[in-house]
């Protein structure tokens, strides 16, 4: 069964490839009388977007949000939203000499071996163009979870290669091309993604996204914890190879007494759970970091198949990303809002009668992580 939807209550489907004539989703679940209008998407889908800055790809989308359907009068009717975005800058015959070649590392031979055939220009639907539309469904689900539950989800790039913050102000992340938080790092980071695009290699990235105000309750105990949908929605991201929630792997190298977060009556002591115990969220900041390869669409030669099976030599042309995690934090955090108002909507559905539970320890945790990189 093909599988092109996200979440329960709070569904999204997408559709479309990078170089068709159009891409979009359609959203069941949102409830009703939520305020939506066009120009709302515009800030979240030009964070996302290709030719932001020399660093990434230079292709230039207008991403132009229409909505189809689930919106009357400004408000939407609880009735499925349909979002379409045209598709105006694509340059298809880049990709022509490599039709029939496997680039290495990339989906083209896992989909020919799936499907039989694949569409080659722009890498199909397997394009970081497909996330496009989950940062459209994100606008909503953002807002919703603001003006209902107060919760804000924000996100910022915590590794280059191996370059760290070596200071952590998020006020500094949206005035960055690299979503980066230590403002006096910009230069040195300006000076490698030059030379790294020169040299036409590429490189991975890591990104730090975290939603503060979450309420606890929300998730399940088994096989709907808050913590394993997170997993899982980062990891269906185009690139992604790997997700820590809260400190994450740095747990092998904890005794319990490091690791374990103390209570206390004014808060928790420290957040190394990311804001999730037993897959139900706590009260604290939801943490969680995504390690992005490098992109695997290079111009520098290298030997692969073609759909013959003979031995060629594969070079990319056209417009790529060198770091396809610089624009990756504006998609974290839709896939974090995604799953947090599906949650939220399963919660009120199970559990809406039991109310406030008391005590309720003061959350502790975002900000600046407890362990860099």
């Amino acid at each position: 069964m093909a599988s092109n939807t996200f979440g329960q209550l709070f569904a999204v489907t997408t559709f479309g490839e990078s170089h068709g004539p159009a891409i979009g989703c359609v959203i069941d679940g949102c409830p009703p009388g939520l305020s939506l209008a066009p120009e709302e998407f515009r800030a979240d889908l030009e964070r996302r977007a290709t030719g932001r800055s020399r660093h990434t790809s230079q292709r230039h989308e207008a991403d132009e949000v229409e909505i189809l359907s689930g919106v009357f009068e400004g408000k939407t009717t609880g009735t499925p939203i349909a979002l379409l975005i045209r598709n105006v800058d694509a340059k298809s015959k880049d990709y022509a000499k490599i039709s029939e070649q496997f680039r290495p590392g990339h989906a083209d031979y896992a989909y020919w071996q799936k499907y039989g055939i694949r569409d080659p220009r722009g890498g199909g639907r397997s394009s970081a163009r497909e996330t496009t539309m989950r940062v459209a469904a994100g606008v909503i689900a953002k807002k919703w979870l603001r003006e209902r539950f107060g919760v804000t989800v924000r996100a910022c790039v915590s590794q280059l290669h191996t370059i760290t913050p070596r200071a952590w102000d998020w006020s500094s992340v949206e005035d960055s091309p690299f979503f980066w938080p230590d403002a006096a790092q910009v230069p040195e980071l300006e000076a490698f993604m030059d030379a790294l695009r020169k040299s036409g290699d590429s490189v991975g990235a890591r990104v730090r996204v975290e939603a503060l105000g979450v309420p606890p309750g929300w998730g399940e105990p088994i096989y709907g914890k808050l913590d394993g949908e997170l997993a899982a929605a980062m990891m269906s991201i185009n690139a992604v190879k790997g997700v820590e929630i809260g400190a994450g792997f740095a747990s092998v190298g904890q005794l319990g007494t490091e690791h374990r977060d103390l209570m206390h009556p004014d808060g928790f002591a420290s957040n190394h759970a990311g804001g999730v115990l037993g897959g139900i969220s706590t009260g604290q900041a939801v943490t969680c970091e995504v390690a992005f390869k490098p992109t695997s669409s290079l111009r520098l030669p290298g030997p692969t198949v073609d759909v013959h099976g003979n031995a060629v030599e594969v070079i990319t042309t056209g417009r790529h990303d060198p770091c396809v995690g610089l624009r990756a934090p504006p998609i974290c955090e839709a896939m974090m809002a995604l799953v947090l108002m599906d949650q939220a909507l399963r919660h009120r559905a199970q559990c809406g009668d039991v109310g406030e539970i008391t005590p309720r320890v003061a959350g502790e945790g975002g900000g600046k992580p407890e362990r860099k990189p």
